[in-house]
């Protein structure tokens, strides 16, 4: 790492223009490309999966969106003369607009259906020719200004589906340009310096906004959420922000203790620097981990995020110290260099609240970690009736158009009438349409089920669907035990006797199919996210206690950030003010995204608060000594990447995107636990309680591990020889403290 910063140092010029050329070229090759991500959560061998795919290939004509167009009287009904010769000419309009393949509407004498029984509320059905994922924006915002035309006083337009959730996507980076702003403050609060506050952040938007290209091409040669690319920016700023700023911390450090700028960035590299990579490593291996789901819709998801986490690094360990060349002395503050002037280089001794928390984390171990432990507990409480579905519409925020117009058809035509489950089934003989033509009638006498239509033939006849409307929404429970109940009992005695194989497909069948494979995936994906995470440590610390205790504490901070996420979202404990929209279930994916990205975040305090007290251990042997100074000389910086974490994942609940929203809430709530409660207080207090146990490891596994150290290489060799002392006699060196705090 020395070697790395050093030839940084040395052409630093050619080192920023390089990444410069990297930034450009690679923004440049996306905006040539184009976007090209999907959002598709259909699951290869489920049942909703195999229906999807048989509609598409016996209906191609329903492969494209279908949107809807809802109008509502105040008074009056939606059958008097004015307001159908208005939504008549309204249709015809859209109708002509491109992109759009066809509409349906109510006043047909066949399409009754879609006018509510008070005759108030009626809605038509706009086809597009291709999927959501697919269509221009440009093309639903001019349907959408066409239908919005006709509304009035007396008349209400309102419209929903998936081409037109795209004209109600978020615009612009102000979540972005929020977090930053907060990073900036609080940084130039730790520092002093204006100049040096503003290095982590041009660090980490360099590394980002590369990756942020890089996801855009990334999207061409595999599956990409349409969602990955903010997330990956939402985790790249938190840790490319928090990684610079604890490699400019060592840096400042060095230039207090006397060190010319080019040694001091040096050896910040070779020591922050190392535990940096060592901490992006954990995150990018915790993220890949998803792979091991085989969901392509996941796959995309880890790839770029870790392209990210990649990036952000290489930013941290070869961009900062040729810009911290070039910025020279002004890294310190007015004040701090007119100390150096004056009063020579001096150590940094752990002074103040850091030193006196410390003290006291030392004092009372058992009373602390208790009081720790309780506010875990508390906040994980919810998490225990966490309930995974996927959110629609309905949790939109009360201004979208897509929300007033699910609301205005649940009113009308009932809740379930915004999620239809579809039947799809291959034919074959007279026997089977037979089955098919008494299989509404069986349908309609099930609880649950609201209304049913008539079956639909493909044209050669070999392939039939029908929808069934429930009597609930789509994400009530209710529907989801409809869908168990049309497969486990109504369907396969329906069918008896004939070769007929109904599948169930539509939106609550699949989004439970996918929740149900996430869910029977999740033991074996957290098994190996924190099996390895634990390997990892055991190599570095070479002990059993960091790595078992830090996969405790990790655990803990996912459970504590499900319970928040819980609470916000599935509970609506401040949805609508938030314009987080109304309470529903928790993403499915959300879990196994938030267990891999919290297991790397979290990792990284580990690493660095640990790493510390590792170092001072190596020197003394002394394990009281090693976690108070530990504690003391990190905590600061640990706190101040905390706030910095936190503003930046806070920030992205303005994007007014709810998935987005609920990344950022529970990593910030994550981030807060771990930081504020776990780091700096549980972590500490249990590390007291178990003394020299701390860095015990057995005699065989040490022989056999290979040396992969976050400590300077100066370290090895006090490691060697600690590492032939009895843990009895390390026992005895613990009792003498050759240092004091400051208190």
């Amino acid at each position: 790492m020395a070697d790395l910063a050093r030839w940084c140092v040395r052409h630093r010029l050619t080192t920023v223009l390089l990444w410069l050329l990297a930034f450009g070229g690679v923004t440049a090759g996306a905006a040539l490309a184009g976007s090209a991500y999907t959002d598709d959560y259909e699951v290869p061998g489920t049942e909703s999966g195999s229906a999807a795919r048989l509609l598409r290939d016996a209906f191609p004509g329903l492969g494209g969106d279908s949107d809807t167009v809802v109008w509502h009287t105040v008074s009056g009904t939606v059958r008097a003369p004015d307001v159908e010769q208005t939504m008549t000419r309204t249709l015809r309009r859209i109708a002509a607009l491109p992109g759009v393949a066809s509409v349906s509407g109510p006043y047909g004498d066949q399409d009754t259906h879609r006018i509510s029984a008070d005759g108030r509320t009626a809605y038509a059905t706009v086809t597009f020719a291709r999927p959501a994922e697919d269509i221009d924006p440009a093309e639903a915002e001019a349907v959408v200004r066409t239908a919005r035309a006709a509304a009035g006083e007396e008349l209400r337009v309102e419209l929903g589906g998936g081409a037109i959730g795209l004209t109600e996507s978020p615009r612009g980076h102000t979540a972005e340009a929020v977090g930053v702003l907060v990073s900036a403050v609080v940084l130039h609060l730790a520092f002093g310096s204006l100049a040096a506050s503003l290095l982590p952040i041009a660090t980490a938007l360099v590394g980002v906004g590369t990756a942020y290209a890089g996801t855009g091409l990334l999207g061409h040669v595999m599956t990409v959420a349409g969602f990955a690319p903010v997330l990956g920016t939402l985790i790249g700023l938190g840790v490319g922000i928090d990684y610079a700023l604890f490699i400019v911390t060592r840096h400042r450090r060095g230039l207090k203790r006397g060190l010319g700028v080019a040694e001091a960035a040096e050896r910040a590299v070779a020591t922050a620097g190392r535990a940096v990579v060592f901490a992006g490593a954990t995150v990018c291996i915790a993220l890949l981990g998803m792979l091991v789901l085989r969901l392509g819709f996941l796959n995309g998801v880890a790839v770029a995020a870790c392209l990210t986490v990649v990036l952000t690094v290489a930013a941290s360990v070869t961009l900062l110290p040729a810009l911290l060349s070039y910025l020279g002395t002004r890294a310190l503050s007015r004040r701090e260099r007119r100390r150096l002037a004056e009063e020579g280089p001096c150590p940094e001794l752990p002074t103040g609240l850091a030193a006196r928390w410390s003290a006291l984390v030392e004092r009372r171990p058992k009373l602390l970690g208790s009081l720790a432990l309780l506010v875990v507990a508390v906040l994980a409480l919810p998490a225990l009736s966490l309930r995974l579905g996927t959110s629609d519409q309905g949790n939109d925020p009360r201004t979208a158009t897509t929300r007033r117009a699910y609301d205005l058809l649940a009113e009308g035509f009932g809740p379930g009438v915004n999620g239809p489950l579809t039947l799809v089934t291959r034919v074959d003989g007279g026997d089977d349409k037979l089955a098919l033509d008494n299989l509404d009638a069986t349908l309609r006498a099930t609880p649950g089920v609201a209304s049913v239509t008539p079956v639909t033939y493909a044209t050669g006849g070999d392939t039939a669907y029908l929808t069934v409307v429930p009597g609930s929404a789509p994400q009530s429970e209710a529907t989801s035990d409809l869908v168990d109940r049309l497969r486990t009992h109504v369907l396969p005695r329906a069918q008896r006797g004939t070769s007929l194989d109904v599948r169930v497909g539509g939106v609550t069948a699949g989004y439970d199919d996918f929740a149900d494979v996430i869910v029977g995936k999740l033991p074996l994906f957290v098994g190996g996210v924190v099996g390895l995470g634990c390997l990892l440590l055991l190599v570095a610390f070479r002990s059993l206690g960091v790595p078992l205790k830090a996969a405790a504490m990790n655990i803990a901070a996912v459970a504590a950030a499900f319970g928040v996420v819980v609470a916000v979202f599935q509970w609506g404990w401040g949805g609508e003010p938030l314009g987080l929209g109304r309470a529903g279930p928790v993403e499915p994916f959300l879990p196994v995204i938030m267990v891999s990205v919290l297991f790397g975040l979290s990792m990284d305090y580990q690493v660095f608060l640990v790493g510390r007290m590792y170092e001072e251990w190596l020197e003394t042997g002394d394990n009281r000594r090693a976690v108070r100074v530990g504690l003391a000389e990190t905590s600061r910086v640990i706190n101040s990447a905390a706030v910095i974490m936190i503003s930046v994942f806070l920030a992205f609940v303005l994007s007014g995107d709810r998935v987005i929203a609920m990344f950022g809430i529970a990593l910030a709530s994550a981030v807060a636990v771990d930081a504020f409660v776990l780091r700096t207080l549980l972590v500490p207090a249990l590390m007291h309680l178990l003394g020299a146990a701390n860095w015990w490891l057995p005699r065989w596994l040490r022989c056999r591990l290979p040396h992969v150290s976050i400590e300077p290489p100066g370290c090895r060799a006090r490691h060697e020889r600690l590492g032939r002392v009895p843990v009895h006699e390390l026992r005895k060196e613990e009792r003498h403290d050759v240092r004091d705090i400051a208190r």
